[in-house]
């Protein structure tokens, strides 16, 4: 157990413990059996009384079990994830009990192929049987039950540890409350495995690989070497490496003319090999990278949709802009699997330049939605304060000043199912779970404001509506709310259209271009205008389109939409005007239809 010591969790020790004894070997997925299995982890924190503070972190391909805090007092190194696990930070270990082990097939401790075969009295090398990430998923349950950890407040990992994350909610859907796959797939695609390929036949063609049995003398480190140099380089992105690197020279004016290292990348690239040399096992790597070659959900179930049938975890999934090697769209894949399929997701993907490596570096932003997510799901009914608001835009704070909602809300059943396009901070969808016990779920392009909804517990997707809502069946939500968001559209008449198709009905509220004011500023001053209901200047208005009430009438009729309502608005009022609307009227609120 850590120690609590300021922000680090301290000194800690790497526990190892047997799992499988060999009269009761574990049964692969490859259909052979494993025996004995030992697992190195380390715990952080404590599990109160309740059991339900527990938090398993998965690792990566090149991960261990030391995820945060130092193992002695001499040592520099902290743990792999120390900026996001410890008191006060994104994974706090005041409130939760975190574990994280070595996975099956590691090579820190717990059993894989560089263990001692019980059979030969030798290292197994590839003697060891072909693991899968549902065979690491399987040892890692059998841990928490050895550790008394009777149900999961939340699996989290990035990367490869992303990958069992999704295991976990599909194997145990009754043992884990939340997930939070980062940075990850549902399968690896033809490009991830051909850079797998290449490291596993730099590691087989090294002279000194010896059929797996190369512990007694010279071991395959050229070829280890350059199968991380080529796995590294998929980890970055290209503005990451010519902001760091460019074609700056190491340490000389003019080249050398020969094939020596000599532009920095060259000789970082040749850093991390020669490190991951020093730490790690080739065998352990053939594995490993094999074990994520045949993570395939959709082939495993059937489909994507049909792998998350079944889930019962409320899902935060999160990507970073500039991964190339598991992209933003891999996840958008698994955020619609589970639309699809009506579970509690939100998804966010964060603005990075530093590659696949983004989720071990961009801990602020990271510590922020994962702290959220983890308060709404563990005490929903209390605040969350992780969440910082000085990124909010004054413009955008006023943009989200409403006098609409109490409206919207009126004309809204209980026990709906709702989409807020364009939800803001989550206000009205908040309100709504309170007052009407909608199910309500959330689509967001701002940041700061999907992370409020983050922080109240509600499924918010960061997604541009503008590509469509593919992910959603006919009329499988008895309300569409887009509020004062039509006007910000570059194609509102496509979105619309697609509102039309999801929702039963659709609240459409805008403000009115057509208002006296408006049109007497363009007439006496010449200028674009300003208003309570549009404050902003021409140059940072976020709206495209300067429509009147008059305009969406004629929007509708045009798409074969049936106006149900129509609501014109001035001021604070909640009655309706009634003399000359389109002239009067500051905003409007449409109750609008398609059969």
């Amino acid at each position: 157990m850590a120690e609590d010591k300021n922000s680090s969790v301290g000194i800690v020790k790497t526990e190892t413990i047997r799992l499988v004894e060999r009269d009761r070997p574990l049964k692969l997925a490859c259909g052979k059996t494993l025996a004995p299995i030992d697992v190195a982890y380390e715990t952080y924190g404590n599990l109160n009384e309740a059991g339900d503070n527990a938090v398993l972190i998965c690792h990566a391909l090149s991960g261990n079990a030391h995820v945060a805090g130092v193992n002695s007092p001499e040592d520099k190194q902290p743990g792999w994830w120390d900026s996001m696990v410890g008191p006060g930070k994104g994974i706090d270990t005041n409130k939760y009990f975190v574990i994280c082990s070595n996975f099956l097939g590691g090579c820190s401790g717990t059993t894989g192929p560089s263990s001692t075969n019980p059979e030969t009295g030798r290292p197994y090398g590839l003697d060891f049987p072909v693991i899968t990430i549902a065979d690491m998923v399987k040892v890692q349950k059998l841990l928490l039950d050895k550790l008394g950890v009777r149900q999961l407040l939340a699996v989290l990992g990035g990367s490869i540890g992303g990958m069992q994350v999704l295991q976990w909610a599909i194997d145990y859907p009754d043992f884990v409350r939340s997930v939070l796959p980062i940075a990850t797939t549902s399968h690896l695609g033809a490009q991830s495995i051909a850079f797998d390929a290449v490291g596993r036949n730099a590691i087989l063609g090294d002279p000194n690989f010896s059929q797996g049995q190369y512990h007694s003398g010279s071991g395959p480190d050229k070829g280890l070497g350059i199968a991380r140099m080529i796995g590294h380089i998929t980890y970055l992105s290209e503005p990451g490496m010519r902001e760091k690197f460019g074609r700056r020279l190491r340490s000389k004016e003019h080249y050398t003319y020969d094939f020596d290292p000599e532009f920095e990348v060259e000789t970082y690239l040749d850093y991390k090999g020669q490190s991951f040399v020093e730490r790690f096992d080739a065998n352990s790597y053939l594995y490993i990278t094999k074990a994520a070659d045949y993570f395939d959900l959709s082939k495993d179930y059937g489909s994507l949709v049909s792998a998350f049938a079944n889930v019962k975890s409320r899902f935060l999934v999160i990507s970073f802009s500039s991964d190339w090697l598991f992209t933003p769209a891999q996840s958008e894949a698994i955020v619609n699997a589970l639309a699809a399929n009506k579970k509690d997701v939100s998804y966010a993907n964060i603005e990075s330049s530093y590659g696949h490596d983004a989720f071990l570096l961009e801990a602020n932003r990271l510590s922020r939605l994962i702290c959220c997510f983890l308060k709404a799901t563990h005490q929903p009914d209390s605040a969350c304060k992780c969440a910082l608001t000085d990124e909010r835009r004054p413009a955008e704070a006023a943009s989200r000043s409403r006098v609409d909602y109490e409206l919207i809300e009126s004309l809204i059943e209980p026990q709906s199912r709702v989409l807020d396009v364009g939800c803001g901070d989550g206000k009205l969808l908040a309100h709504l779970k309170t007052d009407k016990s909608i199910r309500g779920e959330g689509i967001e392009l701002d940041y700061s404001s999907m992370l409020d909804c983050i922080c109240q517990g509600l499924p918010i997707i960061q997604y541009d509506i503008e590509r469509g809502l593919s992910a959603y069946e006919d009329k499988s939500f008895d309300v569409v709310i887009l509020s004062r968001t039509l006007q910000t559209l570059k194609d509102p008449e496509k979105v619309f259209t697609e509102l039309l198709r999801v929702g039963k009905k659709v609240i459409v509220s805008f403000p009115n271009f057509g208002h006296w004011r408006c049109r007497l500023q363009l007439l006496v001053k010449g200028k674009a205008p300003v208003t309570r209901q549009l404050p902003f200047g021409w140059h940072d208005t976020p709206n495209v389109h300067v429509l009147s009430l008059k305009d969406f009438d004629q929007f509708c009729k045009r798409l074969g939409a049936t106006v149900e309502k129509r609501i014109p608005l001035i001021e604070y009022r909640q009655s309706p005007v009634r003399l000359a609307p389109n002239l009067f009227a500051e905003q409007a609120i449409y109750v609008t239809s398609k059969s």
